[in-house]
C-alpha cells in the first residue's frame, strides 16, 4: 500500500487482529458486496477490505488532555488484521466459488424462498446464502452445519435480526436437496453432524 493511500485509510501501528474463519467469511461479504456494486478491480478491494478491520468512529475519548497527532492518528486508524496463509486462500477460493455459482445458488434461493421474488430478498442475506452454498459444495472439511450458522450469525450481524431465520430456513431446504442430488462431498472434519 502506498503512502498516500496510509494517509487517507490510517492503519494502526500499535494494534492489530488475529484472522478467524469467521471473520473471512466477514470480509468474503463485505468484498463480494463491493464488487457487486463498483468497478474496482478485485486485488485492490480484495487489499483494501480483507487486511483491515475498519474502524466506523466508534471509539471514545476518556481523556480531558489535549491529544497529540500519533494519538489522533492510532484513534482514528483502522486495526491491520494478521492473518495465516490458509485464511487468505480459503476467503479466494470462497469468493471464486461464490462468484461462479451466482445463477445458480440464485435459483436455488428463487426455489425455496416462498413467495419472494429474488430482486426483494436483501442482497446481504443473497449473498450469505451464497457463501454458504459454495461452502456446502467446495469446502469439504467443513461440517454442513458451521457453513449454515455462520451465514445465520453474520446475517443477524449485518441485516435484521429475522434474517437469521430466514436464511436457515433457505439453507436446510438447499442442503437437503444439495445431498440427495448426492453434490455434497465432506471429508474429514466435515463428515462431522454437530
Amino acid at each position: 500500500m502506498d503512502i498516500e493511500k496510509q494517509d487517507i485509510f490510517p492503519l494502526s501501528r500499535t494494534k492489530n487482529a488475529k484472522g478467524t474463519r469467521r471473520l473471512a467469511r466477514e470480509k468474503v461479504l463485505q468484498i463480494i458486496s463491493a464488487i457487486e456494486v463498483s468497478d474496482i478491480p478485485f486485488d485492490q478491494i480484495f487489499n483494501h477490505i480483507f487486511f483491515r478491520k475498519f474502524n466506523f468512529g466508534d471509539f471514545e475519548q476518556t481523556s480531558d488532555k489535549l491529544l497529540t497527532p500519533d494519538e489522533i492518528y492510532e484513534l482514528e486508524s483502522d486495526i491491520p488484521i494478521i492473518w495465516d496463509d490458509s485464511e487468505v486462500e480459503f476467503a479466494k477460493s470462497l469468493i471464486h466459488h461464490t462468484m461462479a455459482l451466482k445463477s445458480f445458488a440464485n435459483e436455488l434461493i428463487e426455489k425455496y424462498a416462498d413467495n419472494w421474488e429474488l430482486e426483494r430478498i436483501i442482497n446481504v442475506e443473497r449473498i450469505l446464502i451464497s457463501i454458504a452454498v459454495a461452502e456446502l459444495l467446495y469446502c469439504e472439511e467443513i461440517p454442513i452445519k458451521v457453513s449454515i450458522n455462520e451465514a445465520i450469525e453474520l446475517g443477524k450481524k449485518y441485516s435484521t435480526v429475522k434474517s437469521g431465520g430466514f436464511i436457515n430456513g433457505i439453507l436446510d431446504q438447499i442442503a437437503i436437496q444439495l445431498k440427495n442430488e448426492d453434490k455434497i462431498h465432506k471429508t474429514g472434519r466435515g463428515l462431522q453432524e454437530e
